[in-house]
């Protein structure tokens, strides 16, 4: 029987660069989402991931226990001590929680302009705990969301930034197209939430028509996290070069893949992120 080592289970090194990420986000204890999500994500797309981490949460697929905000000083040095050294080809935004954090990270996209945004506007968990404080809604809709490169809300975020909550593909599409007036940026707005049997976002970014992306519910799988993994997703195919209608494409089918074969984990299903690492796009 041939020995098994460390040495011969590692990857061959490759000549070949990879481009470099950056997610702004909370931390996720039970590892489904924020920036758990995001780096294993990156990493199952061959790019590099990097973080500043704004919030830590103690929760597990049953719901946020705290939630605790990073210091103002802290977020700005991890931006600076990344973005010093890495060429940062594309980031992503999650849990940004306070209004202080969202004026820290808005100055640093708007000092790095041709640095592509993907902007997930974390709200609400989907266990119900809050995400983003009330006093900060204004602040993330007038210094965020105008400087992204694509907003990806779900239906009940959607309802926050249009105060009337999508409730079929046809609203959907009207949503995108408001948001996209409103804020002159590319929309993804994802349908998770629908009480259907198929899944249904809809992409939207004034050039290429209204595009409707549609998946089978796989009603056994815990997908908490999903939303996380497809604006990372997103972000890594910006970072490849992908244009923006081409990236949210790739993403949903690599956040589609995820789903179809999950990790077995104490018994349920969860999102696998990395089986298909081999299949992503170069």
């Amino acid at each position: 029987m041939q020995k098994r080592s460390f040495e011969s289970l590692k990857h061959r090194p490759t000549s070949s660069e990879v481009p470099v990420v950056l997610t702004i986000a909370g931390s996720d204890s039970g590892g489904g989402a924020g920036i758990q999500a995001d780096l294993s994500t990156f990493a199952a797309l061959r790019v590099f991931g990097t973080c500043a981490l704004t919030c830590v949460t103690a929760q597990n697929p049953t719901g946020v226990k705290m939630v605790k905000e990073i210091e103002a000083e802290m977020i700005e040095a991890q931006l600076t001590q990344v973005s010093d050294y890495f060429a940062i080809k594309a980031l992503k935004t999650g849990m940004l929680f306070s209004e202080k954090i969202i004026d820290i990270v808005a100055r640093f996209i708007s000092d790095r302009p041709s640095i592509p945004a993907v902007i997930d506007p974390v709200m609400v968990a989907s266990s119900g705990a809050v995400l983003l404080e009330t006093n900060a809604i204004d602040a993330l809709k007038n210094l965020i969301l105008p400087k992204a490169a694509v907003i990806t809300p779900n239906l009940d975020e959607a309802k926050v930034l249009l105060g009337v909550r999508p409730s079929d593909t046809c609203q959907m599409k009207r949503a995108a197209k408001t948001i996209f007036k409103e804020y002159g940026t590319a929309v993804l707005i994802k349908g998770g939430h629908l009480d259907t049997k198929t899944l249904t976002d809809v992409f939207f970014d004034g050039q290429n028509g209204m595009i409707v992306l549609t998946s089978k519910r796989n009603p056994t799988i815990d997908t908490h996290g999903s939303g996380c993994t497809l604006a990372a997703a997103i972000t890594g195919f910006l970072a490849k070069g992908f244009t923006i209608a081409d990236a949210v494409l790739s993403g949903h089918a690599y956040l589609k893949s995820s789903i179809a074969a999950p990790l077995r984990v104490d018994g349920r299903d969860y999102l696998n992120r990395i089986s298909i690492a081999n299949n992503a796009n170069s």
